[in-house]
């Protein structure tokens, strides 16, 4: 499976969501896709960084939680309009990851002990947003009610969908770019051995800053868009662990270090999360304990994730010699 072909195939599939939703479906599951698009677009944040730089994140939640607050603050506190709020939460989110980056790559940190500060990064803001008013302490912010284009908010929630599938063809095409580009050869060379691509000449500190402020950048993104969609955000929503759980387990699932491997992790993981919700009756935590069978099933069965299961299938299909044809 050429990169191309998993690009096409990956554009299809949105394209198809995105008709799916223009011709009409109901609001439960229109619900749905804007989710899985939005744990997408984490994912492919997760992905630049943990997936082809192999610094593995246990706390991308600072960098969603940092783009939903700005752009909610922006907005309620000081009128600022939705679309500049989003800029700016963004640009945040990139400063966050570049601080946290540069204070873990000097110390020299990498594997079990930066996935650890960056989990105690992201606990760090989820205390200090509940605790003060500037934040709205324990009680959230909401964002006002305004349908518009301008406000990033719309009656008609399918256009919502829309322009979330646009960031997520961008993450595709971010991706892409990121696979044939210097710095993408580098940051592979990284996650393969850094001590040897440092040898080679390689900046290693310059390529693991560039790598986590774009992870942080895209995160944050996604974080902007969810308070667009709910119009509410508090400590625990935005700082919390659930979301940065959910985008390593849909990489990792889908195929970390690949262009379609969020994407697939994202549809596949909640898309079977809600099925086993609505035949079990609603229990709490079953679409949990869904992911956690998924993620053991791919650990043991497909390393490389869903993508890579499948394009192993390809190849093995591709390279398999004709059958003889039978003699009557």
């Amino acid at each position: 499976m050429t990169k191309n072909f998993e690009l096409i195939l990956a554009l299809a599939f949105l394209a198809l969501l995105a008709v799916l939703a223009l011709v009409g479906l109901p609001g439960n599951i229109l619900n749905l896709f804007i989710f899985m698009m939005i744990v997408a677009l984490t994912a492919q944040g997760w992905n630049m960084l943990g997936g082809y730089g192999g610094l593995s994140s246990f706390g991308h939640a600072a960098f969603f939680g940092t783009g939903a607050y700005t752009t909610t603050i922006l907005q309620t506190t000081f009128g600022i309009n939705a679309w500049i709020g989003l800029v700016c939460g963004v640009a945040l989110g990139a400063l966050v990851g570049a601080l946290i980056g540069f204070l873990s790559f000097r110390a020299g940190l990498k594997g079990s002990y930066f996935a650890l500060i960056t989990l105690a990064f992201a606990e760090v803001l989820r205390i200090l947003a509940n605790s003060w008013d500037f934040t709205g302490g324990a009680s959230g912010m909401m964002v006002s009610l305004k349908n518009s284009f301008w406000d990033l908010q719309f009656a008609d929630r399918r256009y919502f969908f829309l322009i979330l599938v646009v960031f997520v063809v961008l993450g595709l095409f971010l991706t892409r770019w990121l696979e044939r580009s210097a710095f993408g050869a580098y940051l592979i060379a990284l996650r393969e051995n850094d001590q040897a691509a440092q040898a080679l000449g390689v900046d290693i500190f310059r390529i693991k800053m560039q790598a986590i402020t774009l992870s942080a950048a895209i995160t944050s993104l996604a974080g902007c868009l969810y308070v667009q969609n709910f119009l509410f955000i508090d400590a625990n929503v935005a700082y919390g662990s659930w979301i940065s759980i959910e985008a390593l387990f849909a990489a990792i699932v889908g195929g970390a270090g690949t262009i379609a491997g969020p994407l697939i992790g994202s549809v596949l993981l909640l898309g079977l999360g809600e099925i086993t919700k609505s035949f079990s009756g609603g229990i709490p935590g079953i679409d949990l304990v869904v992911f956690g069978i998924i993620l053991v099933l791919c650990v043991a069965f497909a390393p490389n994730g869903v993508r890579g299961y499948v394009a192993d299938l390809y190849r093995r299909r591709m390279n398999r010699p004709p059958s003889s044809p039978k003699i009557v």
